[in-house]
């Protein structure tokens, strides 16, 4: 099971009352969620507020929940909202544009078992991730590491569809060319399909 499917049935069964299950969301959704609010807000105790703010509204507003189709969206939503809250009523808001939130890269989206990397190689490919354009490496995180769709992440971040196709073409092109020759082909072929 993705994670997005095991997300997805943890809230629903949280909106059954299931105590267990809600705690396992929030395990599994603290660190990512806490990471985006940070970018926004650049402060770690603000994040991690907005972040148990928004599970204690989800636990509370449970039974309400019924028609929300991507958990993580909301929740990715959520912690948005209320993160551009928390600047407004600190008087902090200025013109922000998402490009420049910082969302630390925590993990390489490719696994190192399955492709037989060296440590040099996984080096290599987080340096080339960590040197995206900012908007570009979020766009990356939130596809790949927190696994959003297209359609979410431009919702998320209020741009077209388009232009997180056009940011993830431009992510896998800098990061098929830090590849040894040997792996370059492999990645090339997956990258088209």
């Amino acid at each position: 099971m993705n994670n997005t499917a095991q997300i997805k049935d943890l809230f629903y069964l949280v909106m059954q009352d299931d105590e267990a299950a809600y705690k396992t969301l929030f395990i599994k959704l603290h660190k990512p969620l806490c990471q985006f609010a940070y970018g926004i807000l650049k402060s770690q105790q603000d994040a991690q507020d907005v972040v148990s703010d928004v599970f204690i509204t989800i636990w509370e507003k449970r039974n309400q929940l019924t028609d929300v189709s991507s958990p993580l969206a909301y929740c990715y939503t959520a912690v948005k909202n209320r993160s551009l809250n928390i600047l407004k009523q600190q008087k902090r808001q200025k013109e922000l544009d998402n490009s420049e939130w910082l969302v630390p890269q925590n993990s390489v989206y490719f696994n190192p078992e399955n492709l037989m990397m060296t440590e040099e190689i996984i080096q290599q490919i987080r340096l080339t991730i960590q040197n995206l354009p900012s908007r570009c490496r979020l766009i990356f995180k939130l596809t790949k590491d927190d696994g959003l769709k297209y359609r979410e992440v431009a919702d998320l971040l209020n741009i077209s569809v388009k232009t997180v196709e056009a940011q993830m073409a431009i992510a896998m092109r800098r990061l098929v060319k830090c590849m040894p020759f040997n792996l370059t082909t492999q990645t090339t072929k997956s990258v088209k399909k």
